[in-house]
């Protein structure tokens, strides 16, 4: 297990400018959260009832909408410079509502729309800022640099709001909104200075449709991507009923004046703070990534079941500060897992669907614990969350149904030094919209390898389609005994070469073991064909397209 401090990080310049601005404008864009909510209270009291939860719903509507396009952008652009136009587009709305405030010219109606362009901001900015901060840093080092993040965003969230409800009194809410735009011009200086090395690709970029299918074929593909999304899921699910149902039980079971209800998430992100700071760097250097998920999972269970029957408020702070303890511990472990379990060509991609997934079950659990408090009461509501996670923490490390993280830390995605096919027999070489192509390859295999070999073919097979092949077939050879094809298809030239870029060390080392398995003379025989359905098809429309008479004079 690894040793280092999680200090060590922001021994990497790139990553402690940012790590500091992020810190910096997380601050100022809580103080804005809090001025925002006092001018719609000022200005619009007759309103304010309606029109102040409309503003968390219109902050998180764009996430529902905007993410996974974002995630896709996010592959097809430089990322440095979407991350910066994102800063920028940020700034720019907070300096607005700044110049607007000074002019008079704000209502609560202005506020809520510019809590939707801000959410519009974070749901693009989402999956690029976590890509960059993977490129940013070494693998060894995304754990760390996950759990500071974490604890920036929990610092951010301790001062911001005490700092804005300071300034709301000394300088107004004006100022604050000016300053959130400076906070995020800060982070864009931060971007801009990161001198980013990447090795640049000269097959021309996907499309924009073609980004989301690629997408869709790499999670169907790929197992280690549907587990970390299947555990995302159930996770969101489960913890969803902490911040839909904590406040309910400190307004009505506890009694909390709603001045005080800040104090439960307050000590939920004391938690947060204590588990990054102290917790995740001494459990992550003794224990795997399963092992620390179930001990956090454990305590969330233990949460629940408290929160069901403590009803003194001031150990329920206690409870609030242990949920924010194994909720930072989980999220952690599933941030790093899903990073270490994506390529780079298409993280962006891959953290929108992250993004999306963990979105829609938070909204599904939210509505399912609401009601069912509405039906059996709060501490019953708590006391079947736990039953229930219990069942499934049981039911999914059954041996059958192993969805383990701990795959995760041997994951490697080196780029093959040797490409995946070879195009030295090819007397031509097609253009680069030219297809479909259909690559095939023969085999002669002995018998007694014949189980191995279809399993090997069973690996390869994950391999091609998730890289960009859009069928695989293994086809035995009735005429001769032991004797295989395998045949690929892909739409185009540029696609295959999209592949061959995309296949990495470890990979390869799979179809070699395939290849090994020959048993001919020479190496399995490759050939390359160009389909010419489409051509056929179109000169037999011509043929029986009827002839067009002259027009009579």
């Amino acid at each position: 297990m690894p040793k280092t401090s999680t200090w060590a990080v922001l021994r990497n310049v790139a990553y402690r400018r940012l790590w500091i601005a992020n810190l910096i404008s997380g601050s100022a864009v809580a103080a804005h959260g809090t001025a925002a909510f006092w001018v719609i209270n000022s200005l619009s009291k007759s309103d304010s009832t309606l029109l102040l939860p409309l503003m968390a719903t219109l902050s998180s509507l764009p996430s529902s909408i905007f993410t996974l396009p974002a995630g896709a952008i996010a592959d097809l652009v430089d990322r440095k410079k979407m991350l910066c136009a994102v800063n920028f587009w940020q700034a720019s709305i907070a300096i607005g509502l700044a110049v607007l405030g000074f002019r008079h010219l704000l209502s609560g109606y202005v506020i809520l729309a510019s809590a939707f362009l801000f959410g519009m901001g974070f749901a693009f900015g989402s999956p690029v800022s976590g890509a960059v901060v993977a490129e940013m840093v070494s693998s060894e080092d995304l754990p760390a640099a996950n759990v500071l993040g974490g604890l920036q965003m929990n610092i951010a969230g301790i001062i911001g709001p005490t700092l804005g409800g300071i300034l709301i009194g000394l300088v107004g809410a004006n100022v604050i909104f000016g300053l959130n735009g400076l906070g995020f011009l800060l982070v864009a200086v931060a971007i801009v200075w990161w001198h980013r090395v990447k090795r640049q690709s000269q097959i021309p970029l996907e499309s924009f449709f073609e980004s989301f299918t690629t997408a869709i074929r790499y999670v169907r593909y790929t197992p280690g991507i549907r587990i970390i999304l299947g555990r995302s899921a159930v996770f969101a699910f489960f913890i969803s009923i902490i911040p839909a149902l904590m406040p309910v039980v400190g307004l009505k079971e506890l009694n909390l004046q709603p001045a005080n209800l800040g104090l439960l998430f307050t000590s939920m992100a004391v938690g947060s703070v204590t588990a990054s700071l102290f917790i995740i760097p001494w459990a992550r250097a003794r224990y795997r990534p399963e092992q620390l998920m179930t001990s956090a999972n454990a305590s969330l269970i233990a949460v629940c079941i408290l929160m069901a029957i403590i009803r003194w408020s001031k150990l329920f702070f206690l409870i609030a500060a242990l949920a924010g303890m194994g909720w930072t511990l989980s999220a952690t472990e599933l941030w790093v897992a899903g990073q270490r379990a994506m390529p780079e060509w298409a993280r962006g991609r891959m953290n929108a669907t992250i993004i999306m997934v963990s979105q829609a079950a938070t909204a599904l659990g939210s509505v399912v614990w609401g009601t069912t408090t509405a039906e059996i009461g709060l501490g019953p509501t708590f006391l079947l969350n736990a039953a229930l996670a219990v069942f499934v923490m049981i039911f999914t490390r059954l041996p059958a149904f192993s969805l383990s993280l701990d795959f995760t830390t041997d994951l490697s995605f080196e780029p093959a030094s040797v490409a995946m096919f070879s195009s030295d027999n090819l007397t031509r070489l097609p253009d680069t919209q030219e297809g479909p192509l259909s690559i095939t390859t023969a085999f002669h295999v002995d018998p007694e390898n014949r189980d191995e070999f279809l399993q090997l073919a069973g690996q390869a097979r994950l391999i091609y389609l998730r890289s960009g092949a859009y069928s695989w077939h293994l086809k035995e050879n009735l005429a001769e005994a032991n004797s295989f094809q395998t045949e690929i298809v892909v739409p185009s030239w540029t696609h295959h070469l999209r592949q061959r870029e995309r296949v990495t060390k470890s990979e390869m080392e799979i179809i070699n073991k395939l290849y090994n398995l020959h048993s001919g003379p020479d190496a399995p025989l490759e050939s390359t064909s160009l389909q010419l359905d489409k051509e056929v098809v179109a000169r037999t429309s011509l043929l029986h397209r009827p002839a067009v008479r002259p027009a009579e004079n």
